[in-house]
């Protein structure tokens, strides 16, 4: 157990330091400025962070923002390399986090009143998207969206193309109608 952590601690220290990451700079001009170690800043916000989550006015947006800043800054840079890995790995993200989306609306009444809900769920999108190959969001997509997908899959295809079909036949329907109707007015 302690080795995983302080493997965790050597593994954020070094994208602290990492000058390709976002937020390098804010943390280099914080350091220069107060002395402190990043780390110790780096612990300081998460915790005030947490304290914030629990406590804090506009914990939901603070917790939203959390999970759709960062990622999309991060799907938006995959989108720009060749690689096609990084892709896959936004890709899934964003498809966990639509689907845990679907699923808290209509529950959000109730979650509201849940003390440290915006926290809990703060820590699940961190979670989801994680620099680790099995993250959250790979996790979740493998053991519970993807298999439902597969099951279900051609039904879908059916329902979407039968939907086509009928748009497609109602909308030249209308539109013979009305050019017949132009007709008579013409005449």
């Amino acid at each position: 157990m302690t080795t995983r952590i302080s493997g965790a601690k050597e593994s954020v220290e070094q994208s602290l330091y990492d000058e390709s990451k976002p937020w390098f700079g804010p943390f280099a001009w914080a350091e220069e400025k107060t002395g402190v170690k990043r780390i110790y800043i780096f612990t300081l916000a998460i915790c005030f962070l947490g304290v914030y989550l629990v406590f804090g006015w506009a914990a939901q947006l603070v917790c939203n923002c959390v999970g759709f800043l960062y990622p999309a800054y991060a799907s938006m840079k995959a989108l720009e390399t060749p690689q096609k890995g990084d892709d896959t790995k936004w890709l899934t993200y964003w498809t966990v986090f639509a689907f845990f989306t679907l699923i808290e609306y209509p529950s959000d009444m109730l979650l509201y009143w849940f003390p440290f809900y915006w926290l809990v769920k703060c820590v699940f999108f961190i979670w989801c998207f994680l620099p680790l190959e099995n993250n959250g969001s790979v996790i979740l997509y493998n053991k519970v969206i993807r298999p439902q997908f597969l099951q279900h899959q051609g039904n879908i295809d059916n329902a979407l193309s039968n939907m086509a079909s009928t748009a497609s036949k109602f909308v030249s329907k209308k539109l013979l109608e009305n050019m017949a109707g132009e007709d008579k007015k013409a005449e």
